[in-house]
């Protein structure tokens, strides 16, 4: 028979290829159209914030024609479309930004970002000429329209550093955009445009430090978010049955040593993450997270100290070993929507974990039912067995 820890290898590796299929999209942008049956040479699905770019670009006058659609993160909020003339960034990015204003109305502006952090938006004039600009919404879909005087040293190079970016809420004294969510697509939303047509380099996207953060959340997601509660429910629930004896202790221990390997393997790479993101802190995903490792190191090795069944001291090792496992359970399920809400890898993904975790408690609420079944008719058996007979 395989060892836990061998099997924990094996679902290692089953987490770290499942995270680099995350990023899922229904839409393309070939299947987009236009109000006005406008016609674009080229379109990108770009590859965060479920974006797409219409362009058509002009040798001959240096003119790029675009249509950036985009979703804002809530229905009052703002979508970005910019050119970095230098890095692809958003530090020096000349962006137009679409929004409603107080009255309702969708608009197109222009907007300077400092190249210095933290960064200043400033409403102003770009480095380049732009006009045609407007913008539009349909179906919760925002759209920016402009024309674009491409600058000399950027078309002779043939591609541009672009970024884009959606955001949740506007500035009503200031009638600007606030700022956006820090998660992972915000984060890698830039890349360089070929203005030839060919595919968007991205420096964006699945790159190695996106494909990090999939795999951390991945291996937290099913250690402490699944593993570590489906340990306690065997442990809780199957002990009840005489005849799971020893079979649940050692399904529990597989279950929570599985859990603490995948675990520790994904607050590594937390760890790692968060010290490469300077200037950028998740403060309580990441205390949870130091908590979590702790408390489940403590609990592995007080496995070693636990004394026998008949043992004076067993009643108070159980009072700790259940009150620190349900903590590990409690802070395990709220860290993986923490989780959840950093990465944003799309709704199916919470919705798959919610799943999950309801089937898990739908399974803990019927055994206790059960159980509480069980345990009443021993009691009711034993209190009628001296008048038998």
């Amino acid at each position: 028979m395989a060892s836990p820890f061998k099997i924990s290898a094996l679902l290692l590796t089953f987490c770290v290829s499942i995270s680099l299929t995350l990023p899922v999209r229904s839409q393309t942008c070939a299947s987009q159209t236009f109000k006005n049956n406008n016609l674009y040479t080229h379109c990108l699905d770009l590859p965060t914030l479920s974006s797409y770019l219409h362009f058509t670009y002009d040798a001959a006058n240096s003119t790029l024609s675009v249509a950036f659609f985009a979703s804002p993160a809530k229905s009052n909020g703002w979508i970005s479309w910019a050119i970095n003339p230098t890095v692809p960034a958003m530090g020096g990015a000349q962006a137009l930004v679409a929004f409603k204003d107080s009255k309702g109305v969708m608009s197109a502006k222009t907007y300077n970002i400092s190249t210095s952090t933290p960064y200043s938006v400033v409403q102003s004039e770009l480095a380049f000429d732009v006009w045609d600009t407007r913008a539009e919404e349909e179906s919760g879909v925002m759209r920016i329209f402009a024309k674009i005087k491409v600058p000399p040293e950027l078309a002779a190079k043939g591609t541009l550093n672009q970024v884009w970016q959606v955001g949740s809420s506007v500035d009503a004294a200031k009638g600007g955009p606030t700022i956006h969510e820090m998660g992972a697509p915000n984060l890698n939303s830039k890349g360089t445009l070929d203005l030839n047509g060919g595919k968007s380099v991205s420096s964006g996207g699945l790159d190695s430090r996106t494909k990090r953060k999939n795999i951390h959340g991945v291996l937290n997601a099913v250690s402490w978010g699944i593993l570590f509660p489906l340990g306690i429910v065997i442990a809780r629930y199957l002990r009840t049955f005489p005849s799971a004896d020893p079979a649940w202790f050692y399904l529990h221990v597989f279950c929570q040593v599985s859990a603490y390997a995948i675990g520790v393997a994904g607050w590594a790479t937390g760890i790692k993450l968060g010290n490469e993101s300077k200037g950028v802190r998740f403060s309580l995903h990441r205390n949870i997270g130091i908590a979590l490792f702790a408390l489940a190191t403590v609990q592995i090795f007080a496995l070693f100290l636990r004394p026998k069944k008949d043992h004076k001291y067993r009643l108070y090792w159980n009072i700790y070993h259940h009150g620190v496992g349900y903590a590990i359970l409690i802070l395990g399920i709220l860290n993986v929507f923490k989780g959840l809400d950093i990465l944003q890898p799309g709704d199916k993904w919470r919705t798959i974990y919610i799943i999950v975790i309801a089937v898990l408690g739908g399974i803990a609420a019927l055994l206790e039912l059960i159980t509480w079944i069980v345990v009443l008719r021993r009691k009711s058996s034993k209190s009628t067995k001296p008048y038998e007979g």
